[in-house]
């Protein structure tokens, strides 16, 4: 390895050296909630330094977006950030690149296509475990994608499921995830042909699916006090998941980021256009998890799980993601020709 003078306080090495790759077929192959879930409660029990989690990026261009988000972890090997972009052709990859923390170089990329609906989906476990009382559940369900079956399996993991019930646009996806349902976990599961079919009887209620015209599929006349409503499917200003009415019901609201959340989230965004105070009405799952706030907690009686997804999830996941392919020597070796500067 060369090593060269870069300036007088300073030195510069130039060198080849392994990085590891983490893919998802790797990630799926391994992953398991429990420990998804785990990781995330040690990390947001930790009182999080104010710049720890740094709002997400949007570069715009003319005819696409790049957005990025970082996270420094508390008490973790590593650092990191997601970076993905969309363009005309409207496909997508997720990289995760973790940074040490202690030497400040790139030990990994992880393809961050799993990582995304496993940590989404494991923070709204982690939020209903903290929010509903122990014992069965029933739970509503609206949508039948990827993220809306995520949501069913890791809630399976922090509650035993009593009946699942089922809507999404499509009659024969419903009856698909209904069947599904039935196969993976052995619970009742009905596809139903409306929304408030789906949360007439629901304990939680999993708002997974946007409309397709970004109408408001998640309305206060579906809520009932005692449950909880999670709402992850609108994360720009201009999408929309849950109408103003629901906001206005609440009188807490959990947020994975508040000010995001606040800020850039069309269904918050609506609910202040409509003079509602929705800041008063929002705490951090940070807060929340370090029991900054058991009597507000105690004192609600309708309460929404709102998530936009942030890195400290990414990275957290993608750091145990990384563990595990390691111990399992699952790591895709990669040569890279960094020149690496010592200051």
């Amino acid at each position: 390895m060369e090593v060269h003078s870069a300036q007088p306080s300073s030195t510069s090495i130039n060198g080849a050296r392994q990085l590891s790759f983490v893919s998802s077929e790797t990630i799926r192959a391994m992953h398991h909630w429990s420990e998804a879930v785990d990781r995330l409660r040690a990390a947001y029990s930790t009182p999080h330094l104010p710049m720890a989690i740094p709002p997400r990026a949007v570069a715009r261009g003319p005819s696409g977006w790049l957005r990025t988000m970082s996270a420094v972890p508390p008490g973790m090997r590593f650092m990191g950030a997601k970076v993905f972009g969309i363009g005309p052709k409207k496909m997508v990859n997720y990289a995760i690149v973790l940074v040490e923390q202690d030497s400040g170089l790139i030990a990994a990329i992880v393809d961050g296509a799993a990582i995304t609906a496993i940590r989404t989906a494991a923070t709204s476990a982690l939020a209903m475990d903290r929010l509903t009382t122990s014992g069965p559940i029933r739970l509503g369900v609206l949508g039948s994608g990827v993220e809306a079956s995520a949501h069913v399996a890791a809630a399976a993991h922090v509650r035993r499921l009593s009946k699942v019930t089922v809507f999404s646009p499509t009659r024969t996806r419903r009856e698909s995830f209904a069947a599904w349902v039935r196969q993976q976990f052995g619970v009742d599961c009905a596809a139903v042909d409306s929304a408030e079919a789906a949360a007439e009887e629901a304990d939680v209620l999993i708002a997974a699916a946007r409309s397709r015209d970004e109408s408001p599929i998640l309305h206060a006349g579906m809520l009932r006090p005692g449950m909880l409503a999670v709402s992850i499917g609108s994360t720009l200003p201009e999408q929309r998941e849950a109408d103003v009415t629901a906001i206005e019901a609440c009188d807490l609201i959990v947020c994975d980021a508040v000010e995001e959340v606040l800020n850039e989230t069309g269904d918050m965004l609506a609910a202040q256009a409509a003079r509602i105070d929705v800041g008063s009405k929002t705490i951090s799952l940070n807060a929340l998890l370090s029991n900054q706030c058991e009597e507000r907690v105690a004192a609600a009686k309708q309460v929404m799980f709102k998530s936009v997804g942030n890195a400290l999830q990414d990275i957290v996941i993608a750091e145990l993601a990384y563990e595990k392919a390691l111990a399992a020597g699952r790591l895709d070796d990669m040569r890279a020709e960094f020149y690496t500067k010592c200051v």
